[in-house]
């Protein structure tokens, strides 16, 4: 058993004893983080294991992208072409009861870590995120609101069997429904949004966000497969986080969430990849953001 543990949450005390707590002890398997500054901790194992180590009630907000499982040999269309889903072993399905109970395992996970007022984003397509709609449902969770993230420059449905999937579907839900969770209305509102055609000046953000996919840019040091696009991560810590706030991408992947957490600034995030390839493009993209001449503008 770990014989001590984290009280008091001070703003400039969250990473070194929630890490101290995660490595556990001489009983339990060390799990530390590969990479580690006074905001950012990355871990290369898997999320089940390291989030059993976490705290109950300590985390504000939860952005996770679990696997879609579609890597099951059919296709798609990249650079034009027509090729065949693989996008690793990782996005394999199981088999419908397999993946559900997955889903529900990490999910679970997150319910017990987060705090009261504390939200969770999951995004998915159609082939996983009524899955894990049911399960937040079932697990008690008050959904907050389904964001369909619409692709303007999403690729062509080669098939042609099928309208052209343009849309990726993201859930937003708070641990428990009458506490009082994190959302500024007020920049959601009268932010600036270049990359959104669809948001008006000084209206309402509505449910359906116009962002393109990452741009060429944001893979220049690498890519992951279902990698998000900056724009959409830097929206959702915007508006659901505030300064000092602890955001956990149990799913780190390409490490956007992290990428974004940092660009917004006074945030402390924790990542999660069973690929190292993956924690170390993040890794790369955190230095080169960490470069004086590179412009981050939040507009």
């Amino acid at each position: 058993m770990i014989d001590y543990k984290i009280t008091e949450r001070e703003p400039d005390m969250v990473m070194e004893p929630l890490i101290a707590y995660i490595a556990g002890d001489k009983v339990l398997r060390s799990i530390n983080p590969v990479y580690k500054t006074t905001d950012t901790a990355l871990y290369y194992d898997d999320c089940l294991s390291v989030m059993s180590r976490f705290p109950d009630n300590y985390v504000d907000m939860i952005f996770a992208d679990p696997p879609y499982n579609l890597s099951n040999g059919g296709v798609t269309c990249h650079a034009g072409k027509m090729v065949i889903v693989d996008k690793g072993k990782w996005d394999k399905s199981n088999g419908f009861e397999n993946d559900v109970e997955f889903h529900e395992m990490w999910i679970t996970e997150c319910r017990r870590i987060l705090k009261p007022e504390g939200t969770i984003w999951i995004s998915g397509t159609n082939h996983s995120i009524y899955q894990c709609g049911y399960i937040l449902q079932k697990l008690n969770f008050h959904i907050l609101n389904d964001i369909s993230w619409f692709k303007p420059n999403a690729a062509p449905n080669l098939a042609c069997t099928t309208f052209a999937h343009s849309h990726e579907t993201l859930l937003w839900a708070k641990k428990e429904k009458k506490a009082k969770h994190i959302f500024n209305y007020e920049k959601m509102k009268t932010g600036v949004f270049k990359e959104d055609k669809m948001k008006m000046p000084d209206k309402q953000m509505r449910s359906v966000w116009s962002i393109p996919t990452p741009s060429p840019d944001e893979k220049i040091l690498g890519k992951h497969p279902t990698q998000k696009p900056l724009a959409l991560l830097k929206r959702i810590v915007i508006s659901s986080t505030n300064d000092n706030s602890l955001i956990l991408d149990p799913f780190n992947g390409g490490g956007t969430t992290g990428i974004a957490a940092k660009i917004v600034g006074n945030r402390k995030y924790i990542g999660i990849d069973i690929e190292k390839e993956y924690i170390d493009l993040t890794i790369k993209r955190i230095n080169q953001i960490s470069k004086p001449q590179m412009d981050w503008a939040l507009s």
